[in-house]
C-alpha cells in the first residue's frame, strides 16, 4: 500500500489559517505603517538567491544552515536566510543611479535550516529596515525609533520591551586599550557573543584558540562586567570617535522622547561578523523570550561584495517572537475583527435585494459577507454568531413588503431599521 500522506506543514514551516492571518496582518500593518511614517520606501526581491552571494557574506559554513539546491542548469541556488545580502546586491547593481542616503524596508519570507527552539522556526517573515549612506547616529536612532513605533501600534511600550544597545566599535577601543591587536577583535566578538549559550570556561578556550594570552582573556571578561556608560568612559580614559558616536545615539533617543526605551548592555555583541558599530537587540522586559529584533551598523558589506564602500544601518524584526509576546500580553487581535456584517435571506425572491443591499453597504465602506443560498433565520444567526460577525441583516418576505431592513448588533441584540430607499434600492 502507498504511504499515507501527512497533512501537516513540513517541519519548521507554517500554514496560516484565517485566524492566523489576522495575527500576521496585524503585525504586517504595524510594520508598514511605522516604516512609511519614518520615511522608508518599500522594496522586495526574489526569494531564491545565488549560493555564492550567501557564502561570500556568511562564509562557507552557511551552506549547512540554509536550504540550497541546484537548478536544472546546475546552478547553485538557495532560499534566502536573511535579506541583507540581497539588499546589498540590489544596491551594488544600481549604486551609480541611486540617490543616497536611502531608507528602504521590506517584509520578507526567510528560510534557515537549523534546530528549532521557542521563537525560532525554519521559516519566518522578517521586517527589514535599512539606511544606507548616512554616517551619523541619527541613522541608528531613526531605525530604532521606527521599531519602537511599530511596537506602540501593537500595544507594547517601554514597560513591555526594551532595546539593549552596545557598540562594537567602543568595545574594540576597550580591547585595544588592553593591548589586544585589532586583528584578534573579530574572533573575540564571535566568542563573547556565545556568552550565556556556553560556559565562560568554553569561551576562554575559544579566546585562547584565537591567540589571546591569559592576561588578555581575564581583562576581556572584566570589560563585560561594565554596566554603565560612565564605567565604560572611565575604562577608556578618553572620548574616542566611536564613544562620541555612541553617546550621540543616546542623546538622540532622549530627544525623541524614548530614552526610557533604550538601555546600555555591553553583552549585546551580535554574532554576525559584518557589524562594525552600534548594535542593538529588543527584548521583552522579563527576557523570557528570544530577541524580538536586532541590528546595527555595518560599514563594510557593500565593499566586500564588490561595490563602493558605503556605511549602513539595518534592523531585522521577525514575526514569530512578537506573536508570542502579543499572546502573552493578551494583545492578539480578535479573529472577528474584520468580520463586520453578514447578510442573508429566506427565499430566492429576496436574493436580488440582498445583493443590492450588500453592494450599497460595501460602497459605503462596510465589510459585507452575503449568504450564497437561502437559509432559515435560526441557522443564519447561529452561523454568524459562531464565526464572530458583529452585525447581521436577515431579509424575509415581510421586510420586502415594508421596504425596510433591520441591522442587528449580534452582541447586544439591538436593532437599527433602515429603509431600502435610503440605500438606493
Amino acid at each position: 500500500m502507498p504511504e499515507s500522506i501527512s497533512f501537516s506543514a513540513p517541519r519548521g514551516m507554517r500554514d496560516f489559517y484565517p485566524d492566523d492571518m489576522a495575527v500576521r496582518n496585524t503585525i504586517f500593518d504595524a510594520w508598514a505603517v511605522a516604516a512609511r511614517r519614518f520615511g522608508f520606501e518599500q522594496y522586495d526581491a526574489c526569494v531564491v538567491e545565488s549560493l555564492e552571494l550567501l557564502k561570500r557574506k556568511g562564509g562557507e559554513e552557511i551552506q549547512d544552515q540554509i536550504y540550497w539546491f541546484k537548478d536544472k542548469s546546475d546552478r547553485e541556488l538557495a532560499l534566502r536566510a536573511e535579506m541583507t545580502p540581497t539588499l546589498a546586491r540590489m544596491i551594488v547593481a544600481k549604486q551609480n543611479e541611486l540617490t543616497f542616503p536611502i531608507k528602504w524596508f521590506t517584509m520578507a519570507q526567510c528560510f534557515r535550516y537549523e534546530r528549532m527552539t521557542r521563537g525560532r522556526k525554519r521559516e519566518h517573515y522578517q521586517w527589514n529596515l535599512d539606511i544606507v549612506g548616512e554616517p551619523s547616529a541619527l541613522a541608528e536612532a531613526e531605525v530604532v525609533m521606527a521599531a519602537v513605533d511599530a511596537l506602540k501600534q501593537l500595544g507594547l511600550g517601554s514597560n513591555d520591551v526594551r532595546v539593549h544597545v552596545n557598540s562594537r566599535a567602543v568595545l574594540s577601543d576597550l580591547l585595544a586599550k588592553l593591548g589586544i591587536p585589532r586583528d584578534h577583535h573579530a574572533a573575540t566578538f564571535l566568542a563573547l557573543d556565545k556568552r550565556g549559550k556556553i560556559s565562560d570556561e568554553e569561551i576562554a578556550k575559544l579566546l585562547t584558540g584565537a591567540g589571546l594570552p591569559q592576561n588578555s582573556i581575564d581583562a576581556t571578561f572584566k570589560i563585560l562586567s561594565l554596566t554603565t556608560l560612565e564605567s565604560v568612559m572611565e575604562a577608556l580614559g578618553e572620548r574616542t570617535p566611536a564613544l562620541e558616536h555612541f553617546l550621540s545615539f543616546f542623546d538622540l533617543m532622549k530627544l525623541y522622547g524614548a530614552g526610557d526605551s533604550v538601555i546600555f548592555d555591553i553583552s549585546v555583541i551580535r554574532g554576525l561578523g559584518y557589524y562594525t558599530g552600534i548594535v542593538f537587540e529588543g527584548f521583552d522586559t522579563g527576557k523570557s523570550l528570544r530577541a524580538i529584533f536586532g541590528g546595527g551598523r555595518y560599514d563594510n558589506l557593500l565593499g566586500d561584495l564588490g561595490g563602493k564602500p558605503m556605511t549602513a544601518v539595518g534592523l531585522g524584526f521577525g514575526d514569530v517572537v512578537i506573536a508570542e509576546l502579543l499572546a502573552e500580553k493578551a494583545k492578539l487581535p480578535h479573529p472577528s475583527a474584520q468580520k463586520d456584517l453578514a447578510i442573508s435571506y429566506m427565499e430566492d425572491a429576496q436574493r436580488d435585494t440582498a445583493i443590492r443591499a450588500a453592494k450599497a453597504l460595501r460602497d459605503g465602506g462596510a465589510n459585507v459577507d452575503i449568504a450564497l443560498h437561502p437559509e432559515k433565520p435560526k441557522h443564519f444567526f447561529a452561523r454568524t454568531g459562531k464565526v464572530g460577525f458583529r452585525r447581521g441583516i436577515y431579509i424575509g418576505p415581510d421586510d420586502m413588503t415594508k421596504g425596510t431592513i433591520r441591522i442587528k448588533n449580534l452582541a447586544d441584540r439591538t436593532e437599527q431599521e433602515v429603509t431600502l430607499s435610503s440605500l438606493g434600492i
